[in-house]
């Protein structure tokens, strides 16, 4: 016969069980995402052969590596959930692609195709309508581009606009003249002063 003592020991095992069950590793199926931030000109898109491309990747683990055209470029220092880089671009005539890779420790891999364009080439702005009265200028009339207008200014003023090839304008300002700056995606500025 067994002990009163011995018999919590032995329902000990059969309580366990239950919370080692719950002990399932949880398999990684998320995948980094890689994002490319802007700098000066658009994602993509500068007014330079050579210049910097920056970007990051999110991973909910960590990112363990990044290739640009199957070289391996340096995760700056920080977080590796998200892991910041940067590499040159060296573009070839006038376009390019740059295959970006991030891994994670379980894998998981994204892939990223990246067209670059050299835009050398300054947006073109028509004023089609220019009037004053008194000390108020009214100018409007429209910006183009090969590839996107980014900004127009008017004196300084930023218009709210919405990026495309063609943008239309309208402002009114004070003075004798409107002094009109245009950007465009890779950083191109064009100036004209309508008066």
């Amino acid at each position: 016969m067994r002990s009163l003592a011995a018999r919590p020991l032995l329902a000990l095992p059969l309580l366990l069980i239950p919370l080692l069950g719950s002990c399932n590793r949880t398999t990684d199926t998320f995948k980094p995402r890689i994002t490319i931030q802007s700098g000066k000109g658009g994602v993509g898109v500068s007014q330079q052969k050579v210049f910097t491309v920056t970007g990051y990747v999110l991973d909910d683990t960590g990112v363990t590596s990044i290739t640009v055209d199957d070289r391996p470029v340096p995760i700056e220092p920080g977080s590796r959930k998200l892991a910041r880089f940067r590499f040159t671009a060296d573009v070839k005539g006038g376009k390019g692609t740059y295959k970006i890779v991030a891994r994670d420790a379980a894998g998981n891999k994204d892939v990223m195709n990246l067209p670059v364009t050299i835009d050398t080439a300054p947006p073109i702005i028509n004023v089609t309508r220019f009037e004053r009265t008194g000390n108020v200028v009214r100018v409007s009339g429209t910006a183009k581009d090969n590839d996107s207008i980014q900004e127009i200014t008017v004196d300084g003023n930023r218009l709210n606009i919405t990026p495309g090839p063609i943008v239309e304008f309208y402002a009114e300002t004070t003075g004798v003249y409107a002094d009109l700056q245009v950007r465009d995606n890779a950083g191109n500025i064009t100036k004209k002063r309508a008066q």
